[in-house]
């Protein structure tokens, strides 16, 4: 969720980072097949799966620190139908003292179930939003799709990290010692589980209770800190060519978002525009936004953020000159593995240069998903629901004095 009054500069003002850049990872998690068509959720079997692998040895100065979640839940389908529920759930990590962060892994008890789960960081002034969230909702945890579900705690705010993504199969995601996210007393952990109950029609499938275990070190002065910088676009998806009814007017469906979100939310698709420099809506499956840097900056690694309709995404460094660089390309967008993709060096920006991010969805997609297809047809603009869709290129940084 975005807030109208802080446009570009919340890009700038994050104080955490995603943990998984492998630019500067000494071992990543296996990468998932890519198909034609982007795999999305509950479009496919439960996994048999496998946990998660062992972690490599500890270095000099590390220390693990394993976590679970609160309590063991028995994930449900939505109301209405469907398989899939997306659940977050709030952890503690108990610091008393700053630490650095160097590497995560997410520990799935129930593999039969948990078919991917997303570890958020979220630094101090955000727990309170999160820790309210948490208890006005029954049960352990709260349902969440596409994002922390926590005003005051997202990603694209810069008011929380993606700091981790798990699948099948994945090893930790592991740091070279120099470099780290800075986690301080206070800090939470959100671990977001995307269970699947394909294989039981729906039906409960038994309990689970993962867990998150993380590598921290104090750190040195040498030890580099890691930020995160979210580049968006606005979506501006109208609906297939045989789709009709009411919400494929784009007033309707920005009325529909606002009553279901708010009037931040749906004020965004507006917003985007205005921030992007474009006077009037380009309804298509493609679309752009040039952002400004506004400091110095190491630029390591980034991965795509949209949702189930994302076909790719790309974010380009001074597109359209002379030294014009791709640093992120994802050609088919799988929501169920937004796995870091690295940069082959790290890449030195700041004022003058200009990152452009382009994201292209498909709206013939939501025909063949089952979260989707008993929906009704929209006009798709920006928003938090499993059917509004996000366009973000979430970049890995390294803020420079010079």
């Amino acid at each position: 969720m975005r807030k109208p009054d802080r446009p570009l500069r919340r890009f700038w003002a994050a104080t955490m980072a995603l943990a998984t850049a492998c630019t500067v990872v000494a071992a990543c998690g296996s990468d998932a097949d890519n198909s034609a068509t982007p795999a999305a959720a509950g479009s496919h079997s439960a996994h048999s799966g496998r946990s998660s692998a062992p972690p490599l040895p500890l270095r000099a100065g590390e220390r693990f620190v394993d976590l679970k979640m609160a309590e063991a839940y028995t994930p449900a389908p939505p109301e209405g139908g469907g398989t899939d529920e997306y659940r977050c759930q709030v952890i503690d990590p108990g610091l008393t003292k700053a630490a650095f962060l160097t590497g995560t892994q997410v520990m799935p008890e129930n593999v039969a179930i948990a078919h991917h789960a997303i570890v958020y960081a979220v630094p101090p002034g955000g727990a309170a939003a999160v820790r309210k969230q948490d208890a006005k909702t029954p049960g352990l945890g709260w349902q969440c799709f596409g994002g922390t579900g926590v005003d005051g705690a997202e990603v694209e705010e810069g008011d929380a990290a993606w700091v981790d993504t798990w699948a099948p199969g994945a090893a930790e995601t592991l740091l070279t010692q120099d470099v780290g996210f800075k986690l301080e007393p206070g800090s939470l952990l959100i671990l977001q589980i995307h269970y699947n109950l394909l294989a039981t029609d729906g039906k409960p499938a038994g309990s689970d209770r993962s867990a998150v275990r993380l590598r921290l070190t104090d750190g040195t002065p040498q030890t580099r800190e890691l930020d995160t910088l979210p580049l968006d676009a606005p979506t501006d998806l109208p609906c297939a060519a045989d789709e009709s009814g009411p919400l494929c007017d784009r007033a309707a469906s920005i009325a529909d978002v606002t009553k279901r979100f708010g009037p931040e939310v749906g004020a965004t698709a507006d917003e985007q525009l205005e921030e992007c420099g474009q006077s009037a809506p380009k309804p298509g499956n493609t679309q752009t936004c040039d952002h400004k840097v506004e400091a110095p900056m190491t630029l390591f690694a980034g991965f795509g953020h949209m949702h189930l309709l994302g076909r790719a995404i790309k974010v380009e460094l001074n597109p359209g000159t002379p030294n014009a660089k791709v640093v992120l390309d994802v050609p088919q967008f799988d929501f169920d593995n937004q796995r870091l993709v690295t940069l082959p060096s790290p890449v030195e920006i700041g004022p003058g240069d200009t990152l452009r991010v382009t994201c292209t969805h498909d709206a013939g997609l939501r025909k063949r998903l089952p979260q989707l297809r008993k929906l009704p047809p929209r006009y798709v603009v920006w928003g938090d629901g499993t059917s509004d869709e996000m366009c973000t290129g979430i970049m890995t940084v390294s803020p420079r004095k010079s």
